[in-house]
């Protein structure tokens, strides 16, 4: 029985999961929310998870009735994500790592969406939808690694709908993205916007500096009201991301997509993406926002899954990196 450590804090989120041979035994986490109109800042992020990582492996440990000789590895995330808070939580794993004896292993953390989406999903060989607040990819497995077929080509897609949120001045409580989702659902007037789809690849920036431009007269003219703007942008953005998923199922000749990454919980996306799938004959995997949202389960997952296969990290090779492919990665524990 193999029990990994998982440690996230790549963005506003700090979390800390346990794995013990694919069952998910603790999975607390703490989020760092900014006033409505700002976004987070790495230094003022990475406070917030220096003042919280241990509390919240304290509460991990206790959730799952571990100490710390239960545990085999700890697993940490070494990037992509924000370079302050990434160190912050790596300092914290190196440290246990040496107070516990326990080796270490360093996680792409976009590998860790995957890798907790195939497990609490079940999908086999899913042709995956990866989307966040700074990652937009379309990735498929071939040949011990996840191969990029499409991705933006400027913004995150999650960022182009945290800005647009704080354009409209709407909560950070409990994410932007979040918030933008509730208030869709009751637009009803769309807003055609530059729809940009660049072969496999999309981009986002056109689409938030035209709605900068006008969101406030829109507005102001009671032409649109902020829901049919919410509304508007979510049904584009999701439209590109649909579109370039089924070419590259098409591609792949895949009947599995699996969302994963915090845009990923948008019932909107799944319900577009599962119209789609249904189309096709092929199967949609989801998850909600417990797996879909930053965690540490998913940092501990792709741990176990290296740690199985005989990896582990140095100490002098425990450094992180802000850009860390997703392709970079051998993925040794697939066939």
């Amino acid at each position: 029985m193999v029990m990994v450590i998982g440690l996230e804090g790549s963005a506003n989120k700090i979390g800390v999961g346990i794995i013990q041979d694919g069952k998910v035994l603790s999975n607390p986490r703490r989020t760092y929310i900014t006033p409505p109109g700002q976004g987070f800042i790495p230094h003022d992020t990475a406070k917030h998870h220096q003042a919280h990582v241990l509390e919240v492996l304290q509460e991990a440990l206790a959730e799952a009735g571990a100490d710390p000789q239960d545990v085999d590895a700890i697993a940490f995330t070494k990037g992509p994500g924000m370079a302050a808070p990434l160190i912050s939580v790596a300092v914290v794993a190196r440290t246990i790592s040496q107070l516990w004896n326990k080796p270490l292993i360093a996680v792409n953390h976009c590998i860790g969406h995957i890798e907790m989406g195939r497990l609490v999903t079940g999908a086999e060989n899913p042709t995956v939808l990866y989307v966040s607040g700074g990652n937009t990819q379309i990735i498929a497995y071939l040949e011990r690694k996840y191969r990029i077929f499409g991705e933006t080509i400027d913004l995150a897609v999650g960022n182009c709908l945290d800005r647009f949120a704080r354009i409209l001045m709407l909560s950070n409580d409990p994410s932007p993205g979040y918030n933008i989702e509730q208030m869709a659902k009751k637009g009803k007037k769309y807003l055609p916007l530059p729809y940009c789809v660049k072969g496999m690849d999309v981009s986002f920036s056109g689409i938030l500096s035209y709605l900068e431009e006008r969101a406030n007269k829109l507005l102001k003219t009671q032409q649109y009201t902020k829901a049919d703007l919410c509304f508007s942008l979510q049904e584009t953005v999701f439209a590109m991301l649909v579109e370039t998923t089924e070419r590259a199922m098409a591609h792949c000749g895949s009947q599995e997509v699996l969302i994963c990454g915090g845009v990923g919980c948008n019932i909107r996306l799944q319900e577009m993406m599962g119209k789609m799938c249904e189309e096709r004959g092929a199967k949609l995997y989801a998850t909600d926002e417990s797996f879909c949202i930053d965690n540490g389960a998913m940092i501990a997952q792709a741990g176990y899954l290296m740690y199985n296969s005989g990896l582990t990290t140095p100490l002098s090779d425990t450094w992180v990196t802000q850009r860390f492919r997703t392709d970079d990665v051998p993925v040794t524990w697939r066939e």
